[in-house]
């Protein structure tokens, strides 16, 4: 007599799997394909936004958008995906700036308290995720933990840290990528993986 499989136990492990696997493809994608284009892509964005400091949260939105639809397929053409991701993105802001409020709320005050104050699950993850980035950024060598602090948080210019750091801009941009493809290695890496690393 033979034993049947579990059909749908095996099926849903499978599905699982697959999905586990599709985000792992994804992220490796990302950090390998994606990420060598940021200078390309900030430079695409300044040229087309009004709003110069609108850039880095619509960068952000590429990304978010970007990596969401590679966890259902990797596109083929990366450059060409990235950079029509953000010309969408681009037209849909434009968009909704040309729209106008239908409804004015009186108590505008209250609303914009009760819309400021974070969620206790948002403060949270806002923490781990804060601690995550620290942990990862003590694991850069000091010279690319020093050019990604200076460019992403200190927002200075590739010129600006080159005359701080006392380095060429092409050294700058050596460091802020093998820093940036590192920072992504960890942050989208296991969090036990982290810890052990820190």
């Amino acid at each position: 007599m033979s034993e049947t499989p579990d059909r749908g136990r095996g099926d849903t492990d499978l599905r699982r799997d697959c999905a586990a696997l599709n985000v792992s493809e994804a992220r490796a994608w990302f950090v390998h394909e994606v990420l060598p284009l940021e200078a390309a892509l900030m430079q695409f964005l300044r040229r087309n936004l009004r709003e110069k400091s609108d850039v880095d949260d619509l960068r952000q939105d590429v990304y978010v958008r970007v990596l969401e639809a590679a966890k259902r397929e990797i596109p083929g053409q990366t450059q060409q995906f990235v950079f029509t991701t953000a010309r969408n993105l681009l037209i849909d802001r434009v968009r909704r700036r040309n729209v106008v409020p239908i409804e004015v709320v009186a108590d505008v005050e209250a609303i914009g308290a009760m819309a400021d104050e974070p969620s206790p699950e948002r403060s949270v993850i806002a923490r781990e995720d804060l601690y995550r980035l620290q942990k990862a950024l003590e694991v850069l060598s000091p010279r690319a933990r020093e050019a990604v602090t200076l460019r992403k948080i200190d927002g200075l210019s590739r010129a600006e840290i080159a005359l701080r750091m006392g380095i060429t801009e092409s050294t700058v941009n050596r460091h802020l990528e093998d820093g940036m493809v590192r920072l992504a290695d960890l942050l989208f890496s296991d969090p036990s993986e982290l810890r052990s690393k820190g």
